[in-house]
């Protein structure tokens, strides 16, 4: 049996990885103003850039039934199933109405990543894997569900109006922050995004920190892949990160950038640490 695998491009892979493991994409929609651009024909840099001058915060349209419609079709003309998995259905709609359209169609499994970003890549990596492996598309889909909720997804990040405005973070945590100049760390949290540890200081201390908690609180990793992923951030920053996290055991330290979706709703100056924390189970 040939099987598909799929996600929406708030996976923020490479397009290497993505070529390497096959992976079909169908976009996100990114909203500034009055003009609207399919995720992947706009960079971080344009959307920072569009908000520092006009004071506008993005707005991102997720993946409606029409084009998953499409999608899946287009696939299934060459391949006999499709494992697609996608953005948290709590943040986004895109979840439910994939499943919608799969309920019409033959082997289309969706699953619900509970995760964003590269905490999604983590589960559609595995999922290539296991489909290079031989496994019939049931068993893929039971396996990578096996090991949503041991994904660790997490970000540092310097300003939280992105995330405020966007109605994913408390006006408490918003203007407390702000008063006190401090920066959360950012936590997927049963498919919600909720604030961890408190930072203080210049991004380079920050995301030093937050590296150092993430290996504490979720220690037991699995080697094989981590993700770096960020919107803007200083070279010398994602160097000693990926330092750190090759001497700390790590086999693939895939660096990406994040896409126009996740950027819309965290803003410059943001940087992930992504890992599986089941210690590699299968």
């Amino acid at each position: 049996m040939k099987i598909a695998i799929s996600t929406e491009t708030t996976v923020d892979l490479t397009k290497d990885l993505i070529d390497k493991y096959n992976v079909n994409i169908v976009p996100f929609t990114v909203n500034l103003g009055e003009d609207s651009f399919l995720d992947g024909e706009i960079t971080s840099e344009e959307i920072i850039a569009y908000v520092d001058k006009t004071g506008v915060l993005p707005k991102t349209s997720a993946v409606n039934e029409f084009q998953y419609e499409e999608h899946f079709g287009n696939i299934l003309k060459d391949y006999d199933a499709i494992i697609h998995i996608s953005i948290s259905s709590e943040l986004s709609c895109a979840y439910n109405n994939a499943v919608r359209v799969a309920s019409k169609l033959k082997n289309v499994y969706v699953i619900d990543s509970r995760s964003l970003s590269t905490g999604i890549a983590l589960l559609v990596l595995y999922g290539a894997k296991l489909i290079q492996q031989g496994f019939e598309p049931d068993i893929i889909y039971k396996k990578i569900l096996d090991r949503v909720s041991y994904v660790q997804a997490s970000f540092a990040l310097n300003r939280l109006d992105y995330l405020y405005k966007g109605g994913r973070c408390s006006s408490l945590t918003y203007f407390g922050a702000n008063l006190l100049k401090i920066r959360p760390q950012i936590l997927l949290k049963d498919g919600k995004m909720v604030s961890g540890n408190k930072y203080r200081g210049n991004m380079s201390i920050i995301c030093k920190k937050y590296l150092t908690d993430v290996l504490n609180e979720f220690s037991n990793p699995d080697l094989e892949e981590v993700f770096i992923t960020y919107t803007t951030c200083e070279e010398s920053i994602i160097l000693y990160i990926k330092d750190a996290l090759i001497n700390y055991g790590f086999k693939n330290v895939n660096i990406t950038k994040a896409g126009g979706t996740i950027t819309s709703h965290c803003g410059e100056e943001c940087l992930g640490v992504l890992y599986i924390n089941d210690g590699g189970a299968k």
